[in-house]
């Protein structure tokens, strides 16, 4: 511990916004791995259960992904099957936009790292530029060649401390956040296929919806409407005809006159 300390208290004032950073880092790290840690050990099981289910019974299919929505790949073959009633296209359209919001919400994160693997070095160049202007402006011609001028390629060498504390600061957040990079990519694949299967068996074996209105309600409801209608129109050319006649019958009579 004292060697640390010795390290950090060397490296300068600009170690305190690297060890921030080193903890900020360490800490999404580890809340990510925890996060995959989840996903991984119980991806494969639901996907299984809910496209077995799904091939006997859509309703317990459903209620399978209902139960497993603690999970994104339970959210996102929930988000199709909850919908009341759905066509293969709407079907389709609510696993894209499920899938969308899932792979986004397992990228949250990233920009973090990719923040502390740009500012990391930086911060570490600055400490060291500072270091060299201190030591450099402590030498003075006279003392060249004299025990002074040791003291200030010390002074040299501990201001590159702090790059080289912001150097392994940026490699180690970059191996984790390719390798957070690579899961996400591999969950793309993951759920395309449990998507296409589970639209594959939508279209096989599409669910009954028992409450669609039939063609003799929508019959019953409209009949009546014709009967008046044409009640209303029979009543209209009896009208039309009386009139005619009494037309006919006043003309005959004028013309007798």
């Amino acid at each position: 511990m004292d060697i640390v300390r010795d390290w950090f208290l060397k490296g300068g004032p600009v170690m305190w916004p690297l060890l921030a950073l080193s903890f900020l880092s360490l800490s999404v790290t580890l809340e990510r791995l925890w996060f995959w840690l989840r996903i991984l050990t119980q991806e494969k099981q639901i996907v299984g259960r809910v496209l077995e289910a799904a091939s006997e019974s859509w309703t317990i299919a459903a209620d399978i992904a209902r139960k497993a929505t603690d999970q994104p790949i339970g959210r996102f073959l929930y988000a199709p099957l909850s919908l009341p009633k759905a066509d293969p296209e709407t079907f389709r359209l609510a696993l894209e936009a499920s899938a969308e919001d899932e792979l986004a919400g397992m990228r949250r994160g990233e920009k973090f790292l990719e923040v502390i693997i740009a500012l990391s070095p930086i911060l570490g160049l600055l400490g060291t530029v500072l270091g060299l202007i201190q030591s450099l402006g402590e030498i003075r011609l006279g003392d060249i060649g004299t025990d002074a001028v040791q003291g200030v390629t010390q002074g040299i060498g501990e201001s590159l401390i702090s790059t080289a504390t912001g150097l392994v600061i940026a490699m180690a957040s970059q191996v984790f956040y390719r390798f957070f990079q690579a899961l996400v990519l591999n969950q793309v694949k993951i759920f395309r296929k449990a998507g296409n299967e589970l639209e594959l068996l939508y279209r096989q074996y599409p669910p009954d919806f028992g409450d669609i209105p039939t063609e003799k309600v929508l019959t019953g409801r409209i009949q009546p409407q014709r009967d008046n209608f044409n009640s209303t129109t029979q009543r209209g050319k009896k009208n039309l005809m009386d009139e005619s006649e009494s037309s006919l019958d006043t003309y005959s009579d004028d013309s007798s006159s």
